[in-house]
């Protein structure tokens, strides 16, 4: 009987060193999991920082679209006024005579260019002007 208690004593031991074995090649590759699995979020981490990077640079792009998309609307609305301001101007002016009418009628004012240089001088001209037409229809009664 004691011969069988050891051969069952030393079955035992090679099991458990078998098992401590497999444990110990289990835990090794768990460790290995985490290790790429680090490895993976350090790669994360990069790309994730590089995007964030350049969502910036996009954000700094398109503030400046926008500014410029702003001085563009206003430029265009600008144009309205002068293209309204000509039709204004021109609907005063003598239509011009066809072939079939007399030459006789005067030809229509020409629209000229003032130098900018002037403007300052030009609008307290159009400043006094306007005051003036003010007080003669003030003073009519």
């Amino acid at each position: 009987m004691a011969f069988s208690s050891r051969s069952m004593a030393s079955g035992h031991l090679r099991q458990t060193s078998i098992a401590g074995g497999s444990a110990g090649m289990s835990l090794q590759a768990r460790v290995n999991e985490k290790r790429d699995e680090l490895e993976n979020l350090k790669q994360l981490r990069d790309l994730s920082a590089a995007v964030a990077s350049q969502m910036e640079t996009l954000e700094s792009k398109l503030a400046t679209l926008s500014d410029g998309t702003e001085a563009i609307a206003t430029v265009m609305a600008n144009w309205h006024n002068v293209l309204r301001a000509i039709n204004m101007a021109s609907t005063k002016l003598p239509r011009v005579p066809t072939e079939a009418e007399d030459g006789s009628v005067a030809l229509p004012q020409m629209l000229v260019r003032i130098p900018t240089e002037h403007a300052p001088a030009l609008q307290a001209q159009a400043d006094e002007a306007a005051a003036a037409a003010l007080e003669d229809e003030s003073a009519v009664p």
